[in-house]
């Protein structure tokens, strides 16, 4: 750690230090993240483009009495580094260490559990009401980029700062970034305020011009008409003076003096304000800088390369969903794709190259990218919604209206699905199946492997209502390419035996099928009867031939990596009361929690996921059921 970062242990120690050693605190930072970074994983670029940010947020405000709102979070390791985590920082994103996104529990200068995009403004906001309200004094500031900013919600949260006129800054970190490039409307006008230098000096030309005009009371009046005109031609920051801020930049976001001068300046202000700082995202670390999508998110690096540690040439979910939507779009020219802001991470990069007019990034806006989908299918076309599942649920209320309640044919493939390890609590995708098997008119598929998901997938197409494919992080078991050459046809609702076992069944979903195999396994080793196996493939619907015939079973254990209530275990429940199938079942699946980060194995086991915990559940039950026929 550096000489001078080991000095800082709260955000005021920063008093104690000269202007001039600012700048070689900024390094040391920059050091400290790179080196932890590469060994941890982590958000890279958008970290070390917020360094003197950081430092002049922290000089200028009085963190926790002052309020600092980091929108999404990821960009928070140096806010980590100035609030007394110096010494943990290199638990970063380790099981049982801090956070990779900020977190209550972590310390008071976070102020709030954040990890997804837009939100910022708006808490921002009502902490800013509630400090009013009390009568309090303290500052209250929202830092967000310029993705974020383009997402509904921040533009929701503008109009109601605008019009409640209460103290408030926002501070947009415009890096031209979100995970990818941006786009859109908004991108291009921040574009046009960053780089023309004409109006960074035409507010002060303009208003000097009008205070130089000749003339009496009439003369001003068409001047101030004149103002009204003109000024969206000229004055920069109009788009957010007309929703009732006052805009002030851009400024250097690397040069911590003008940041404090400028920080300053807008806290000095009455009612809301943005202030505009300009970055560059994976400043100080060049291949970050040359490459700011791809160091987004890593995993452990090797700082002299910029080249991961660890190579996997397994072929990944993503991989296949991205091959496999290539090779279906060459037959069918009505095939479309869309992504909120992600074409690298959901693997639609590949479909973009080849089909570029069929290819839409809304930018982060997936409640838009639902609804734009749902609009395509209206037209005729064959939509593909490439999402997190953790994404997705932003965007709940365009799936029920604008999608199921018509029962369009919009396809989700629902990447991330189930734990995903070191994101933690906020990226975890363990509540899709709950949220997506209560939507009339929708099937939910999840494949077991990369075969499957390359049938459903094609399948989707043919279904002619809404599919979500649920598919989780990471590799798969099969390797696809090697031996298929056409990809079947699957039935909705379709299941499959995987083993004829002669007691008991083990229903799963998904990656839990591997789970159920190898429990299976374990069971035959210790001289257990052997249960039957079964893939679901469905959680909607589900295959009732194979429900009404496990009834031959026994006892039903069933296993997924969704949270209980209202999942997979769920559904079967309701399908033997339903049908008055009374024989004894049992559901494994995730805690009514949120989960923590950490590997994925060991959150499984600490879930109560392992084949451990599996086995265990099955011989509980099957003792039950013995006790129940003496």
């Amino acid at each position: 750690m550096g000489k001078l970062l080991s000095q800082i242990h709260q955000p005021q120690d920063l008093q104690k230090l000269k202007s001039s050693q600012l700048k070689e605190l900024a390094a040391e930072i920059r050091e400290e993240i790179i080196t932890t970074v590469s060994k941890t994983g982590g958000h890279l670029a958008s970290s070390l483009g917020t360094v003197e940010l950081t430092i002049a947020l922290h000089l200028t405000f009085n963190s926790p009495k002052d309020k600092l709102v980091w929108d999404v979070g990821h960009q928070a390791y140096a806010h980590k580094l100035l609030t007394g985590r110096q010494q943990a920082f290199h638990s970063l994103r380790q099981y049982g260490g801090l956070a990779g996104f900020p977190r209550r529990k972590e310390s008071p200068h976070d102020v709030v559990d954040a990890g997804h995009s837009s939100t910022s403004i708006s808490i921002a906001l009502g902490l800013a009401k509630g400090r009013d309200l009390s009568g309090t004094n303290e500052s209250v500031v929202a830092i967000i980029g310029d993705g974020s900013m383009g997402g509904g919600m921040a533009f929701e949260a503008l109009n109601h700062a605008g019009q409640l006129k209460t103290d408030l800054l926002v501070v947009l970190n415009d890096n031209e970034m979100s995970i990818s490039r941006n786009v859109g409307a908004l991108s291009q006008y921040l574009t046009r305020l960053r780089t023309d230098p004409t109006l960074n000096r035409a507010r002060d030309d303009f208003d000097l011009l009008l205070q130089k005009l000749p003339g009496g009371p009439a003369m001003m009046r068409l001047a101030e008409r004149l103002k009204g005109s003109i000024k969206y031609l000229v004055v920069p920051g109009m788009l957010f003076e007309e929703m009732g801020f006052t805009y002030l930049g851009p400024v250097d976001g690397h040069n911590i003096q003008a940041l404090r001068r400028a920080l300053v300046d807008a806290s000095h202000r009455k009612g809301p304000v943005l202030l505009h700082v300009v970055t560059r995202k994976g400043k100080g670390y060049k291949p970050a800088e040359e490459q700011p999508d791809c160091f987004h998110g890593v995993g452990p690096f090797s700082i002299q390369t910029g080249k991961p540690k660890q190579i996997s040439f397994m072929p990944t979910y993503t991989d296949v969903f991205s091959e496999t939507l290539v090779r279906l779009a060459e037959e069918n020219g009505r095939i479309c794709a869309v992504t909120a802001a992600m074409p690298e991470g959901t693997g639609l990069k590949s479909f973009r190259e080849r089909f570029p007019k069929r290819f839409f990034d809304v930018g982060i806006a997936e409640q838009h990218a639902v609804t734009f989908a749902a609009g395509l299918a209206l037209a005729g076309e064959k939509p593909v919604v490439a999402i997190y599942s953790t994404f997705l649920q932003r965007a709940f209320d365009q799936l029920v209206h604008d999608v199921c309640l018509s029962a369009l044919p919009v396809v989700f493939a629902v990447d991330r699905a189930g734990l995903v390890g070191e994101d933690g609590q906020t990226h975890h995708g363990i509540l899709d199946l709950s949220y997506l098997r209560q939507l009339p008119n929708m099937t939910v598929a999840c494949p077991a492997n990369l075969r499957e998901l390359q049938m459903m997938l094609k399948s989707a197409f043919l279904w002619n209502s809404p599919v979500a494919i649920r598919y989780p992080r990471g590799a798969g078991e099969d390797d696809p390419y090697a031996r298929l050459e056409e990809i079947p046809i699957l039935n909705k609702g379709e299941a499959r035996q995987i083993l004829a076992g002669k007691r008991g069944a083990i229903f799963a979903v998904g990656s839990a099928v591997s789970l159920a195999q190898q429990v299976a396994g374990q069971l035959a080793q210790e001289g257990h009867a052997v249960p039957k196996v079964i893939d679901a493939r469905f959680v909607k619907p589900l295959d009732e031939r194979l429900l009404l015939w496990a009834q031959k079973a026994g006892f039903v254990l069933t296993v997924e990596e969704n949270v209980l209530s209202g999942g997979f275990g769920g559904a079967v429940l309701e399908f033997f009361q339903q049908n008055q199938l009374f024989l004894p079942v049992r559901c494994v699946a995730l805690p009514d929690r949120f989960v923590t980060h950490g590997p994925v194995s060991l959150l499984r086991k600490e879930c109560g996921l392992s084949a451990e915990n599996v086995k265990e559940a099955f011989l509980d039950l099957e003792r039950s059921y013995e006790i129940s026929r003496r």
